[in-house]
């Protein structure tokens, strides 16, 4: 594992010499929180038609439809909170981690809800309200096969201040940022920040992070102990063809001083620290309800296996099993995994692989 240069590292690799003036939480996640409802119904039906529909606009030849005009059934919606900052959250207070979420919500019903649910799971909420617009929400058109469309509001969820990131909210040894739409410029400052207090910092870019390419996030990216990403936005961040797994993490190397870690779907997921290419399977699910939040659940598996113990595979392994636990639930948190779920026989082993890079 790569780390800062001079810096002096005790047990679970937070910094020795600021360990006492940084300890209020153990992490902090900063992003979005969104109240979701998911619809599921017959009703619903997937169109595969790549001749077709690639011509109007469908690039991966397939969508979701129903009648227009049509009244349909569906079955009884299914309330939940989601979001980068709230899924990832929820997965370091199960894993016995100090936790507290840096969101934006409305001033408003949904807002109160999410909290709440955040609140039940442990996790103490630095709530910014916006008077102005509404907690962000979505709506996630569910098929039986587990595959869904989102229809998402993003309101106050995209609202993001430099007052709303103060440095003295940070009281903690990690942060953990999913930044959704939170301007660059913020976010670099309030990472630098960070850094010179010797906090940690994970990050998950959004698509319009990885849009963005490597010129334009170095600044930032050379100021992260992790980054995750999936193979396509590694592919479009790194300008490194899609194949390429080799070539995607000595662009990354160049960019990034800590641990870069790529998702690759059904194939498992690749993580370097710059000397090695670990490489894990999956944990097969016991069925396929819902992919909503997989992404936030192997991300924050990551790092929170690497707060717990100094070992990629090991983090690799919780981040594997906590994925594919969620995907047998309906929503992004009811299938996380907490402390001792992952001490069971089911975890235990997974296809596990390092080289040099």
């Amino acid at each position: 594992m790569k780390l800062v240069r001079g810096t002096r590292f005790c047990g679970n690799i937070y910094p020795c010499s600021n360990f006492n003036e940084i300890g209020m939480f153990d992490i902090i996640t900063i992003g979005t929180a969104t109240r979701d409802v998911f619809l599921t119904g017959a009703a619903i039906k997937v169109l595969k038609d790549p001749e077709h529909l690639k011509e109007i606009g469908f690039i991966e030849g397939e969508a979701e439809c129903f009648a227009l005009g049509a009244k349909l059934e569906v079955g009884e919606p299914i309330f939940t909170v989601g979001g980068g900052a709230a899924n990832v959250a929820v997965t370091f207070a199960r894993q016995g981690w100090k936790t507290a979420a840096l969101v934006r919500v409305g001033d408003d019903e949904a807002g109160e809800a999410v909290i709440r649910h955040l609140g039940a799971e442990r996790v103490k909420v630095l709530a910014v309200k916006d008077a102005q617009k509404h907690t962000a929400y979505s709506t996630i058109l569910l098929t039986g096969a587990g595959e869904r469309t989102v229809l998402v509001y993003r309101g106050a969820s995209e609202g993001w201040r430099e007052r709303d990131i103060p440095p003295r909210k940070l009281q903690a040894r990690w942060l953990y940022i999913a930044p959704g739409n939170v301007p660059l410029n913020l976010m670099q400052k309030v990472v630098r920040q960070a850094k010179v207090r010797g906090i940690q910092v994970a990050m998950n870019p959004s698509g319009a992070y990885a849009a963005m390419g490597a010129v334009r996030l170095k600044p930032l990216l050379a100021l992260l102990d992790v980054v995750v990403v999936n193979r396509e936005e590694a592919s479009l961040l790194t300008g490194v063809e899609y194949r390429n797994v080799r070539g995607i993490f000595k662009k990354f190397d160049d960019l990034v001083p800590g641990i870069a870690v790529m998702t690759d779907g059904p194939r498992g997921a690749f993580a370097s620290d710059g000397r090695y290419l670990y490489s894990a399977g999956i944990f097969k699910e016991k069925k396929l309800v819902d992919r909503t939040g997989a992404g936030d659940a192997f991300g924050s598996g990551f790092v929170a296996g690497l707060m717990r113990k100094h070992d990629v595979h090991y983090a690799l392994r919780l981040a594997a099993a906590n994925a594919a636990s969620v995907v047998e639930r309906v929503g992004a948190e009811a299938g996380i995994l907490r402390q001792k779920d992952f001490g069971g026989k089911r975890w235990r082993y997974v296809d596990l692989g390092v080289e040099p890079l």
